[in-house]
């Protein structure tokens, strides 16, 4: 008799007590996650507010049995937040029994979370999520101890040092696309190239490694990375082999193992990349990284450099081709540059690909959300949250705001210019690269790269999509992700 998962058993059992509500047009959703969305789950308070406060309780539910909302979150994404944020209001509750969450939704809840004015909210939110996997990253350290290693870095990310890192990522660029790449194919699977050429970058950039060069970076290195990524999102989260919790955890290890190899190879050496100038740096008092630190850093840095430049050109890929007078004109741009080596003045006047990059993002945001802790009994947009309480603000749901960006699910990179400016109508209205004290501190380099990525793909290739009218399909477990690898065709040009 073949196994059932426990997963799958609810499912089925959701499919059978499912009641036949009007189905929901949200975009990307199956039959079974649009019924899940449009069922109205039993509400209850998360806590009571303190007597006289004024305050509100946070209303929700739990979901489906030990899975909560997982299902719709996860096909959904953006369009899951935004359902019960017309429903519900930006402050609710997801009762999950893996990890119970406030959410805190809109513009004006994220100005809250994100300028967090009275320190109420810590970044530990992540912590039950990823901080077994990316430990004492940037994006994971609090307050006083945040800024003291922020500071420090914040050298690595200097105009001078990126203009060194623009130069290495045109070399990795032009030698990948170039050679590596298959043309007039529509099989051609365009995620997990860019995937790949990313890492590359990240290796020559962030380690000094030339392309190709390292393959266990390329092989071992990728996979503990996604490894890691999807792990926080695990149902069984205990470190028992063979769960996706335990899996990992030893992808982690692995990671660790790895780079601080690499940092006693550095140490003490010159180099332009970003490992060898972590080495070094210091701020204004001297203080430096310990070897510890730098291996956090690099794993967290790593992770985040590559996977969000690769949802990013992919996405702005995709769009490119279902709208080609706007290849076209990005493309003019490119060729008044031609194939000369680049800069990053050069790039800078490629302003056509910053607003096709900002209508991508905006789009398919390739950080979804942002995950907190209250440090103490505080408020929400009135609502009560006791001390302990994880938030989660989603910057993705935003930007498919009509009151903010109107007709949201057309691509129309004008929004971002002069007069329209659709995303200054709030100043929480746009936040791909979060905000406040945390906001990211290799946003300038990624977008860098990802120009460099662009330009380069658009003077070598015309692209297509597969067939008419392809749409493709996210799985937003994590950054989202193109469930069938983005297929695309590259016509070259000459």
């Amino acid at each position: 008799m073949p196994t059932i998962s426990t997963t799958d058993y609810l499912l089925d059992k959701a499919k059978r007590r499912i009641t036949t509500s009007p189905m929901l047009t949200v975009p990307g959703m199956g039959l079974l996650e649009k019924r899940l969305l449009a069922r109205d789950w039993p509400q209850h308070a998360m806590a009571e507010p303190p007597a006289g406060s004024d305050l509100k309780a946070v209303m929700g539910d739990s979901g489906l049995p030990i899975i909560g909302h997982m299902v719709e979150m996860f096909r959904g994404g953006p369009d899951f937040w935004l359902h019960h944020y017309r429903k519900r209001g930006p402050v609710m509750l997801l009762d999950s029994p893996i990890i119970p969450t406030v959410a805190a939704l809109g513009p004006d809840a994220a100005q809250v979370i994100y300028s967090n004015r009275n320190k109420d909210y810590s970044q530990q939110g992540w912590t039950p999520m990823i901080g077994a996997f990316f430990n004492r990253g940037l994006m994971l350290l609090d307050f006083d101890e945040h800024m003291y290693h922020r500071r420090i870095m914040q050298e690595a990310f200097v105009r001078t040092r990126l203009a060194g890192y623009t130069e290495q990522v045109d070399k990795v660029v032009s030698q990948v696309i170039s050679h590596d790449w298959v043309a007039n194919d529509a099989r051609f699977l365009l995620y997990p190239a860019m995937k790949e050429l990313t890492l590359d970058i990240a290796s020559m950039v962030f380690m000094g490694h030339e392309p190709g060069t390292d393959k266990e970076l390329v092989t071992k290195v990728n996979r503990a990375f996604t490894v890691t990524t999807r792990a926080g999102n695990a149902i069984i989260r205990t470190g028992v082999p063979p769960f996706t919790w335990w899996r990992g955890l030893k992808a982690r290890e692995y990671l660790e193992n790895y780079f601080d190899q690499r940092v006693k190879e550095r140490r003490g050496k010159d180099g332009n990349d970003l490992l060898t100038v972590l080495c070094h740096s210091e701020d204004e008092d001297g203080n430096t990284f310990s070897d510890e630190d730098i291996v956090n850093h690099m794993i967290f840095l790593m992770m985040a450099a590559h996977d969000t430049s690769t949802s990013t050109a992919t996405t702005m890929s995709h769009y490119l081709a279902a709208n080609p007078e706007w290849q076209e004109r990005c493309r003019d741009e490119s060729d008044r540059l031609g194939d000369g080596p680049l800069d990053i003045e050069a790039l800078e006047k490629l302003e056509s690909l910053d607003l096709v990059m900002n209508e991508s993002i905006r789009l398919v945001s390739p950080v979804q959300w942002a995950m907190r802790r209250t440090v103490r009994d505080t408020e929400l947009l009135g609502h009560y949250l006791p001390e302990g309480t994880n938030v989660i603000a989603y910057p993705g749901m935003t930007h498919r705001l009509e009151e903010i960006y109107p007709d949201p699910y057309k691509f129309d990179p004008g929004r971002f210019t002069e007069p329209r400016n659709e995303h200054k109508k709030h100043r929480y209205g746009f936040t791909p690269f979060g905000g406040g004290a945390h906001k990211c501190i290799g946003m300038v380099f990624g977008q860098l790269e990802i120009k460099t990525i662009m330009h380069r793909l658009l003077r070598r290739y015309r692209l297509e999509l597969p067939r008419p009218g392809y749409e493709p399909r996210y799985d937003y477990g994590g950054m989202p992700v193109p469930m069938d690898g983005m297929p695309i065709v590259l016509r070259p040009l000459r």
